[in-house]
Protein backbone atom coordinates (compact mmCIF):
# COMPACT_ATOMS: atom_id res chain seq x y z
CA UNK A 1 0.00 0.00 0.00
CA UNK A 2 1.45 3.67 -0.64
CA UNK A 3 -1.04 6.78 -0.31
CA UNK A 4 0.70 7.48 -4.10
CA UNK A 5 -0.28 4.67 -6.26
CA UNK A 6 2.39 3.32 -8.28
CA UNK A 7 4.91 5.61 -6.27
CA UNK A 8 7.68 3.11 -6.86
CA UNK A 9 7.16 2.77 -10.82
CA UNK A 10 10.58 1.74 -12.62
CA UNK A 11 12.30 2.31 -9.49
CA UNK A 12 14.91 -0.42 -8.72
CA UNK A 13 14.93 -2.31 -5.24
CA UNK A 14 18.22 -4.51 -4.28
CA UNK A 15 16.97 -6.71 -1.05
CA UNK A 16 19.01 -8.99 0.72
CA UNK A 17 17.21 -12.33 2.43
CA UNK A 18 13.74 -11.62 0.74
CA UNK A 19 12.97 -15.47 -0.39
CA UNK A 20 10.16 -15.53 2.43
CA UNK A 21 8.92 -13.42 5.16
CA UNK A 22 9.51 -10.31 5.72
CA UNK A 23 11.65 -9.28 3.06
CA UNK A 24 9.55 -11.38 0.55
CA UNK A 25 6.82 -9.30 1.78
CA UNK A 26 8.36 -6.19 1.16
CA UNK A 27 9.56 -7.37 -2.29
CA UNK A 28 5.98 -8.23 -3.63
CA UNK A 29 4.53 -4.62 -2.72
CA UNK A 30 6.98 -3.14 -3.45
CA UNK A 31 6.65 -5.07 -6.86
CA UNK A 32 2.75 -4.01 -6.89
CA UNK A 33 3.90 -0.41 -7.00
CA UNK A 34 5.55 -1.22 -10.13
CA UNK A 35 9.51 -1.69 -8.85
CA UNK A 36 12.18 -3.60 -9.98
CA UNK A 37 13.81 -5.90 -7.13
CA UNK A 38 16.41 -7.80 -7.44
CA UNK A 39 17.33 -9.88 -4.30
CA UNK A 40 19.92 -11.34 -2.63
CA UNK A 41 19.47 -14.68 -0.71
CA UNK A 42 21.42 -18.21 -0.03
CA UNK A 43 18.21 -20.53 -0.59
CA UNK A 44 18.39 -22.07 -3.88
CA UNK A 45 16.53 -25.31 -3.24
CA UNK A 46 13.95 -26.00 -0.93
CA UNK A 47 14.89 -26.34 2.59
CA UNK A 48 12.94 -28.53 4.87
CA UNK A 49 11.89 -26.38 7.57
CA UNK A 50 11.71 -23.32 5.84
CA UNK A 51 9.30 -22.54 2.96
CA UNK A 52 10.07 -20.82 -0.22
CA UNK A 53 13.84 -19.96 -2.54
CA UNK A 54 15.12 -17.23 -4.45
CA UNK A 55 13.23 -18.70 -7.36
CA UNK A 56 9.81 -18.99 -5.60
CA UNK A 57 10.35 -15.51 -4.60
CA UNK A 58 10.87 -14.09 -8.20
CA UNK A 59 7.68 -16.15 -9.07
CA UNK A 60 6.11 -14.27 -6.43
CA UNK A 61 6.95 -10.67 -6.94
CA UNK A 62 6.23 -11.37 -10.96
CA UNK A 63 2.79 -12.08 -10.11
CA UNK A 64 2.29 -9.15 -8.38
CA UNK A 65 3.22 -7.42 -11.51
CA UNK A 66 6.75 -6.47 -11.22
CA UNK A 67 10.05 -7.70 -12.12
CA UNK A 68 12.36 -9.50 -10.55
CA UNK A 69 15.78 -10.99 -10.51
CA UNK A 70 17.31 -13.91 -8.04
CA UNK A 71 20.85 -13.59 -7.17
CA UNK A 72 22.03 -16.64 -5.12
CA UNK A 73 24.85 -15.77 -2.48
CA UNK A 74 25.54 -14.67 0.53
CA UNK A 75 24.81 -11.06 2.23
CA UNK A 76 28.33 -11.51 4.39
CA UNK A 77 30.30 -12.27 0.80
CA UNK A 78 31.83 -8.68 -0.80
CA UNK A 79 31.67 -10.48 -3.91
CA UNK A 80 28.31 -11.74 -3.85
CA UNK A 81 27.12 -8.79 -2.55
CA UNK A 82 28.62 -6.70 -5.39
CA UNK A 83 27.12 -9.30 -7.93
CA UNK A 84 23.63 -7.99 -6.49
CA UNK A 85 24.15 -4.71 -7.41
CA UNK A 86 25.54 -5.45 -10.41
CA UNK A 87 23.03 -7.28 -11.55
CA UNK A 88 20.71 -4.71 -10.66
CA UNK A 89 22.56 -1.84 -12.93
CA UNK A 90 22.78 -4.33 -15.84
CA UNK A 91 19.32 -5.60 -15.96
CA UNK A 92 17.73 -2.42 -14.96
CA UNK A 93 19.72 0.51 -15.47
CA UNK A 94 20.89 1.69 -11.49
CA UNK A 95 19.65 0.66 -8.06
CA UNK A 96 17.07 3.53 -6.35
CA UNK A 97 16.39 1.41 -3.20
CA UNK A 98 18.42 -0.73 -1.15
CA UNK A 99 16.85 -2.96 1.87
CA UNK A 100 18.84 -4.44 4.49
CA UNK A 101 16.43 -7.36 5.39
CA UNK A 102 18.33 -10.41 5.77
CA UNK A 103 19.11 -11.26 9.74
CA UNK A 104 20.18 -13.96 11.57
CA UNK A 105 18.50 -14.76 15.58
CA UNK A 106 19.61 -16.76 18.17
CA UNK A 107 18.51 -15.14 21.94
CA UNK A 108 20.11 -17.41 23.94
CA UNK A 109 22.05 -16.42 27.29
CA UNK A 110 25.87 -15.31 27.08
CA UNK A 111 26.89 -18.66 28.67
CA UNK A 112 24.65 -20.78 26.52
CA UNK A 113 25.60 -18.61 22.87
CA UNK A 114 28.14 -20.79 20.79
CA UNK A 115 31.11 -18.42 19.63
CA UNK A 116 29.77 -19.47 16.32
CA UNK A 117 26.14 -18.60 16.25
CA UNK A 118 27.78 -15.10 17.85
CA UNK A 119 29.72 -14.73 14.86
CA UNK A 120 26.74 -15.66 12.36
CA UNK A 121 24.82 -13.02 13.88
CA UNK A 122 27.18 -10.04 13.87
CA UNK A 123 28.21 -11.10 10.48
CA UNK A 124 24.94 -11.65 8.62
CA UNK A 125 23.51 -8.61 10.40
CA UNK A 126 26.25 -5.93 10.61
CA UNK A 127 28.64 -7.00 8.11
CA UNK A 128 25.88 -7.50 5.73
CA UNK A 129 24.39 -4.44 6.40
CA UNK A 130 27.70 -2.56 6.03
CA UNK A 131 28.32 -4.71 2.72
CA UNK A 132 24.50 -4.08 0.80
CA UNK A 133 24.64 -0.15 1.67
CA UNK A 134 28.33 0.49 0.98
CA UNK A 135 27.89 -1.64 -2.80
CA UNK A 136 24.84 0.62 -3.26
CA UNK A 137 26.12 3.95 -2.53
CA UNK A 138 27.40 4.90 -5.59
CA UNK A 139 24.48 3.91 -7.62
CA UNK A 140 21.71 5.29 -5.16
CA UNK A 141 24.09 8.91 -5.74
CA UNK A 142 22.68 8.77 -9.21
CA UNK A 143 18.90 7.86 -8.12
CA UNK A 144 16.05 10.75 -8.22
CA UNK A 145 15.27 9.49 -4.94
CA UNK A 146 17.28 6.80 -3.27
CA UNK A 147 16.34 5.34 -0.44
CA UNK A 148 18.46 2.44 2.29
CA UNK A 149 15.83 1.01 4.54
CA UNK A 150 16.96 -1.07 7.10
CA UNK A 151 14.51 -3.79 8.80
CA UNK A 152 15.87 -3.25 12.44
CA UNK A 153 14.99 -1.63 15.75
CA UNK A 154 14.89 1.53 18.07
CA UNK A 155 17.83 1.69 20.46
CA UNK A 156 16.70 1.39 23.26
CA UNK A 157 18.99 1.18 25.81
CA UNK A 158 16.99 0.01 28.68
CA UNK A 159 18.68 -2.39 30.69
CA UNK A 160 15.99 -5.14 29.97
CA UNK A 161 16.79 -5.26 26.02
CA UNK A 162 20.45 -4.69 27.07
CA UNK A 163 20.50 -7.86 29.40
CA UNK A 164 18.15 -10.48 27.71
CA UNK A 165 19.97 -11.34 25.05
CA UNK A 166 23.06 -9.24 24.98
CA UNK A 167 24.48 -10.47 21.54
CA UNK A 168 21.60 -10.18 19.66
CA UNK A 169 20.89 -6.93 21.07
CA UNK A 170 24.33 -5.67 19.98
CA UNK A 171 23.71 -7.12 16.27
CA UNK A 172 20.23 -5.68 15.78
CA UNK A 173 21.15 -2.43 17.73
CA UNK A 174 24.48 -2.36 14.80
CA UNK A 175 22.18 -2.47 12.17
CA UNK A 176 20.03 0.51 13.63
CA UNK A 177 23.56 2.15 14.16
CA UNK A 178 25.42 1.85 10.94
CA UNK A 179 21.82 3.02 9.34
CA UNK A 180 21.84 6.57 11.07
CA UNK A 181 25.44 6.61 10.71
CA UNK A 182 24.57 6.41 6.85
CA UNK A 183 22.01 9.01 7.26
CA UNK A 184 24.26 11.77 8.60
CA UNK A 185 27.30 10.43 5.98
CA UNK A 186 25.31 10.88 3.21
CA UNK A 187 22.67 13.55 3.96
CA UNK A 188 24.29 16.31 1.91
CA UNK A 189 24.14 13.62 -0.76
CA UNK A 190 19.91 13.30 -0.02
CA UNK A 191 20.54 9.92 0.20
CA UNK A 192 17.77 8.78 3.19
CA UNK A 193 19.00 5.84 5.50
CA UNK A 194 16.21 4.82 7.88
CA UNK A 195 14.88 1.34 9.62
CA UNK A 196 11.52 0.29 10.20
CA UNK A 197 10.63 -2.55 13.06
CA UNK A 198 7.65 -4.02 13.55
CA UNK A 199 5.14 -3.02 16.69
CA UNK A 200 4.32 -6.79 17.30
CA UNK A 201 5.36 -10.14 16.46
CA UNK A 202 5.05 -11.06 12.96
CA UNK A 203 4.27 -14.17 12.08
CA UNK A 204 7.32 -15.62 9.84
CA UNK A 205 9.03 -19.07 10.46
CA UNK A 206 11.64 -16.96 12.69
CA UNK A 207 8.77 -17.05 15.46
CA UNK A 208 7.07 -20.37 14.18
CA UNK A 209 10.44 -21.72 15.24
CA UNK A 210 10.32 -19.89 18.61
CA UNK A 211 9.53 -21.32 21.85
CA UNK A 212 5.69 -21.24 22.12
CA UNK A 213 5.52 -20.28 18.42
CA UNK A 214 2.70 -21.87 17.69
CA UNK A 215 0.81 -19.71 20.13
CA UNK A 216 2.97 -16.36 19.84
CA UNK A 217 1.93 -17.11 15.94
CA UNK A 218 -1.55 -16.55 16.62
CA UNK A 219 -1.14 -12.95 18.13
CA UNK A 220 1.63 -11.79 15.57
CA UNK A 221 0.80 -9.94 12.55
CA UNK A 222 1.17 -10.62 9.39
CA UNK A 223 4.29 -9.75 6.98
CA UNK A 224 2.07 -7.78 5.23
CA UNK A 225 2.19 -4.77 7.69
CA UNK A 226 6.03 -4.22 7.42
CA UNK A 227 5.32 -4.14 3.75
CA UNK A 228 2.96 -1.94 3.35
CA UNK A 229 5.09 0.31 5.77
CA UNK A 230 8.10 0.10 3.98
CA UNK A 231 6.66 0.63 0.60
CA UNK A 232 5.02 4.19 2.42
CA UNK A 233 8.33 5.00 3.88
CA UNK A 234 9.86 4.25 0.05
CA UNK A 235 7.89 6.63 -1.26
CA UNK A 236 8.62 9.58 0.63
CA UNK A 237 11.31 12.43 -0.84
CA UNK A 238 14.08 11.22 0.70
CA UNK A 239 15.59 14.51 1.73
CA UNK A 240 12.99 14.85 4.11
CA UNK A 241 12.78 11.42 5.40
CA UNK A 242 15.69 9.98 6.41
CA UNK A 243 17.82 9.09 10.19
CA UNK A 244 14.92 7.89 11.57
CA UNK A 245 13.53 4.07 13.09
CA UNK A 246 10.40 3.81 12.34
CA UNK A 247 7.32 1.46 13.79
CA UNK A 248 5.27 -0.28 11.02
CA UNK A 249 1.75 0.61 12.58
CA UNK A 250 3.15 4.41 13.66
CA UNK A 251 3.67 5.15 9.86
CA UNK A 252 0.73 3.16 8.83
CA UNK A 253 -1.84 5.44 11.11
CA UNK A 254 0.22 8.47 10.19
CA UNK A 255 -0.59 7.86 6.46
CA UNK A 256 -4.54 7.67 7.56
CA UNK A 257 -4.81 3.81 7.90
CA UNK A 258 -7.02 3.68 11.07
CA UNK A 259 -7.72 -0.31 10.91
CA UNK A 260 -4.99 -2.80 11.37
CA UNK A 261 -7.24 -5.51 12.18
CA UNK A 262 -6.37 -6.62 8.23
CA UNK A 263 -2.90 -7.88 9.44
CA UNK A 264 -4.56 -10.07 12.22
CA UNK A 265 -2.52 -10.53 15.63
CA UNK A 266 -6.04 -10.55 17.55
CA UNK A 267 -6.98 -8.37 20.17
CA UNK A 268 -3.70 -8.56 21.92
CA UNK A 269 -0.83 -9.03 19.51
CA UNK A 270 2.46 -9.19 21.06
CA UNK A 271 4.62 -6.67 21.38
CA UNK A 272 7.98 -7.18 19.55
CA UNK A 273 11.49 -7.17 20.61
CA UNK A 274 13.31 -3.58 21.68
CA UNK A 275 9.86 -1.94 22.85
CA UNK A 276 8.90 -1.03 26.43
Amino acid sequence: MSSQPNALSDRTMVISGASRGIGLAIAVAAAKQGANVVLLAKTAEPHPKLQGTVHTAVADIEAAGGKAVAVVGDVRNEDDVQRLIDTAVDRFGGVDICVNNASAIATGSTEDLSAKRYDLMQEINCRGTFLMTKAAVPHLRKSANPHVLTISPPVNMNPYWLGVHPAYTLSKYGMSLLTLGFAAEYAAEGIAANCLWPQTFIATSAVANMQDGTTLLSSSRSPEIMADAAVEILARPARETTGRCFIDADVLTEAGVTDLSRYGGGDNPQIDLFLD
